[in-house]
C-alpha cells in the first residue's frame, strides 16, 4: 500500500515536471485538473482534462 502511494506521488512529480517543462503554467494546470478529477472520483473532469493534456502534448 506504501509503496503504491509512493509510485504514485512518484509519477505525478515526474509528469508535473514534463508538462511544466513543455507547456509551462498551463500544463500544471491541466495535469492537476486531471489528478483532482481521478481523486474525486469525478470521470467526465479527468477524461476531459486528459483529452486537453494530450492534445497540448501532441502539439508540443
Amino acid at each position: 500500500m506504501v509503496l503504491f502511494q509512493a509510485l504514485c506521488a512518484l509519477a505525478e512529480l515526474t509528469l508535473g515536471l514534463m508538462a511544466q517543462a513543455r507547456l509551462g503554467v498551463i500544463g500544471l494546470l491541466v495535469l492537476s485538473a486531471v489528478i483532482v478529477g481521478v481523486r474525486a472520483r469525478h470521470s467526465r473532469l479527468a477524461v476531459a482534462a486528459m483529452a486537453v493534456f494530450v492534445f497540448l502534448m501532441s502539439q508540443a
